[in-house]
């Protein structure tokens, strides 16, 4: 589905990501976890085309879209939640999610979609009609990721999508993305620093340090080298 080859990033003559080599495969859910200023984020940016790109490629269902345009990328089937919950907080819940879907033209499609994601998400249905800036934290990031899956997605592409919620929402957000690949089939790329909660979920984990990709494991080994958890992300 995913594939990263060699991967060299950053911003302006400030390389960040050192040779990244990574894979998402069709249905599965890969996590990247590691200590802050590791490079997470700056691969995710990479892959949507907004930070700089030295090298390497980045390939998506058999074709290179390294540097291809945000909108192109939404096009082929990508769709990226940043952190911190940005949705538009003086338009109300389904104006954000009209948003979401601008380049579709088809009206119908619009509504099958519209309803699809109110079908995922009742508490957005409930609200449709209230501005975002009222709704709380978990229902906010709910509506972050519901607006991405208007488009429907072949892949989602997540930055910490539990930053700053209580421990009960988050687990709740969690549960929800993995209903997604149940539910949809849609590959997930996402970053989380509750560690416990992805390990929950994720089909193969990518550890990062220092813009490197150190270690790669399955959900069957998990801790098969359990000195490499406690070192770099505190288990």
């Amino acid at each position: 589905m995913l594939k990263i080859q060699n991967l060299k990033a950053g911003y302006k003559s400030l390389e960040i990501l050192h040779g990244i080599e990574l894979e998402v495969k069709p249905a599965e859910i890969v996590a990247i976890i590691g200590p802050n200023g590791s490079g997470k984020s700056t691969l995710l940016k990479s892959i949507f085309n907004l930070c700089e790109i030295y090298s390497g490629k980045i390939i998506f269902k058999n074709k290179d879209i390294t540097k291809l345009p945000t909108h192109y990328l939404i096009q082929e089937g990508i769709c990226y939640v940043p952190q911190g919950r940005q949705v538009f907080s003086t338009l109300t819940v389904r104006e954000n999610l009209e948003m979401g879907c601008f380049i579709l033209e088809d009206h119908e499609l619009f509504k099958r979609n519209l309803a699809d994601v109110y079908n995922k998400f009742p508490v957005l249905k409930k609200r449709e009609n209230d501005l975002a800036l009222n709704l709380s934290g978990g229902e906010q990031q709910m509506l972050a990721i519901a607006r991405a899956l208007m488009t429907e997605p072949r892949i989602l592409i997540l930055d910490e999508p539990t930053l700053g919620l209580s421990p009960k929402v988050s687990g709740m957000v969690i549960k929800t993305i993995e209903k997604l690949r149940e539910d949809l089939g849609v590959s997930i790329l996402l970053i989380e620093e509750k560690i416990k909660l992805v390990l929950s979920i994720a089909d193969r984990i990518y550890i990062m340090n220092q813009g490197e990709i150190i270690y790669e494991t399955s959900k069957a080994n998990y801790f098969k080298d359990e000195d490499i958890f406690k070192k770099f992300v505190g288990l």
